[in-house]
Formats: C-alpha cells, sequence, structure tokens
C-alpha cells in the first residue's frame, strides 16, 4: 500500500511552489510546470522520494537509531512537536542554537541543568532555600531552557538523522547535520538546493496542511521502525495513516493532474493487449517439403 495518495499531495497543496522569480536552478528537474507566475512541483517524483525517504527512516529507527524533528518557523512548528512526541523522538520547533549538534556536551549539560530546575517543582512562589529575587531568576532560567531544549529533554546522543522543514530557514541546522555526517532528510520547496540533503521529498515546506502530512509521514515511518525494533509483526501489511482527506474540491487542473498517472497506465495497457494476443496465437506448422524434393 501507498505512503500517501496523490490526493493527499494536492489536497494539502504540496504541489505549489514558489513565485518564478525566486527559485534554485537545481530544482528544475522536479518542477512539473508554471501556472499563474508560481512553479508547480511533479507530485508523480514527491511520491517516489517519499517512499524513498520512508523506507530509510524505518529502517534507520528499526536498527536503533533515533531522527531529530526540526521545524522553527510558524507552518511547521505545532506538527513537529505533536508528530515527533508521538512517536517518541527528539525535536526542536522554536529557535535553532548553535552547536545543538556540533557541540552536543555542552547542550546536554543544559539539558541536565534542566532537569535540575524541574526537580526544585513549582518556582512560582518562593521555592525552598531560594530568596524570592533567586527564585524570579531560576524560574525564568528554566521557561528558557524548556522553550529552547524541552524538545531534547531524552536525547542522550546525537540522532542517527535528521527530518527538516524548510532547509533555508533550518540552515545552520542542516550545517551541523552534514559537518557530522548525519543524513538529512528534508522537504525541498523550488528555492532550496537539493544538493544539501541526503533523502529529499520536493514539495511546499510553507503551507501549514503539506508541512503537516510530511511531517506526519516520517512519524508514520518512525512508528513503523519502532515496530520491527520491538519484534513485534502488524497485523496487517498497511501503513500508519499519514494524512487525513480535505473536503475542499480541487481545481479543474489539479484534477487532471490527478488523472496524469491513470491515463498512462491505461495507454500502457492497449499496448501490452497485441503483444500478448500474438504469444497465445499458436506458431504456425512447418512446411512439408515433397519427399522427392528432400531426395533430390
Amino acid at each position: 500500500m501507498a505512503v500517501v495518495t496523490m490526493r493527499q499531495l494536492l489536497e494539502s497543496g504540496v504541489h505549489f511552489g514558489h513565485q518564478t522569480r525566486r527559485w534554485n536552478p537545481k530544482m528544475k528537474r522536479f518542477i512539473m510546470t508554471e501556472r499563474n507566475g508560481i512553479y508547480i512541483i511533479d507530485l508523480r517524483q514527491t511520491l517516489d522520494y517519499i517512499e524513498k525517504a520512508y523506507e530509510f527512516v524505518r529502517g534507520t529507527v528499526a536498527e536503533g537509531g533515533s531522527i531529530l524533528f526540526v521545524g522553527t518557523k510558524k507552518q511547521a512548528q505545532e506538527a513537529i512537536s505533536e508528530q515527533a512526541t508521538r512517536v517518541g523522538q527528539p525535536y526542536v520547533n522554536h529557535r535553532w542554537l548553535g552547536g545543538m549538534l556540533t557541540n552536543f556536551q555542552t547542550v546536554y549539560k543544559r539539558l541536565q541543568r534542566m532537569k535540575e530546575l524541574e526537580a526544585l517543582g513549582d518556582l512560582s512562589g518562593t521555592a525552598a532555600g531560594y530568596t524570592k529575587k533567586e527564585t524570579l531568576q531560576l524560574s525564568r532560567e528554566k521557561i528558557k531552557l524548556t522553550r529552547t531544549l524541552g524538545g531534547l529533554r531524552d536525547m542522550q546522543k546525537l540522532p542517527a538523522a535528521v527530518w527538516i522543514v524548510d532547509t533555508k530557514k533550518e540552515h545552520i541546522a542542516v550545517d551541523e547535520a552534514r559537518k557530522l555526517g548525519i543524513p538529512v532528510i528534508a522537504v525541498l520547496d523550488t528555492n532550496c538546493d537539493p544538493d544539501e540533503v541526503d533523502f529529499p521529498i520536493p514539495g511546499n515546506d510553507d503551507a501549514i496542511r503539506s508541512a503537516e502530512l510530511l511531517t506526519r509521514v516520517v512519524a508514520a515511518a518512525v512508528a513503523d521502525g519502532l515496530i520491527a525494533r520491538s519484534g513485534r509483526r502488524r497485523g496487517t501489511d498497511e501503513k500508519p495513516e499519514p494524512g487525513v482527506a480535505s473536503d475542499e474540491p480541487l481545481a479543474e487542473w489539479e484534477r487532471e493532474l490527478l488523472e496524469q498517472p491513470k491515463k498512462a497506465d491505461e495507454s500502457a495497457a492497449p499496448a501490452e493487449q497485441p503483444a500478448q494476443a500474438a504469444a497465445e496465437q499458436p506458431a504456425p506448422a512447418a512446411t512439408e517439403q515433397p519427399a522427392t524434393a528432400a531426395a533430390e
């Protein structure tokens, strides 16, 4: 069963790229056409790349690795925290602090400090052994650490891979991952550089529904990997549902995009029929020459 359908991608607006004046020429191979000054991404390629990314994430998690979810733009913050939390993975959905990967030992110490502050309990009043001013300072420190590092609370070591929404905004995270040789899986809008990503997924990184759908797909791959890791088998062959359907009608040209794969399959079918019919016909009997001609 497909990880996600063409209709789900269309309904989530995954096919909308940036304006034609804002693009990276390296993304040309992922662009299908242009409409009203907006690039339209080839969703047939998107489906293929989603499958590749899904299998990579699933295999990575099955072998014991973790996936760091990264998306600090408003359109991605909620999806990043919800989906990462759902499958027990670390995430960053506010500010990316330089060195979160390349200087992880220091970040780990800050995580321990955050847990120490949490162990003090409620800091809204006066904590035992602290003045009112000190309690206020501790409370502010706790809030700041929780906001920036709360999603990394249980991360004991570097992740096996990172999932990123908007590689241009998260360029520091991309650079750190590449420097450490950590594979990057990311949404690639038409203004991104595909050379920076190991497992690209061509798509819209600005729409809330697009970011949510694709992040949900990655989370579904993580869930599948966790199941494989635990040694338990799924009751069915179906993969976790990655998205929800929308009731909004598709535009006529979007419906045409949806029909293209079907037409391609239908046009390929008649071409196979003559060959199949020819194969089913019995071979003609060999021509028998008169015995006299053979004797001559």
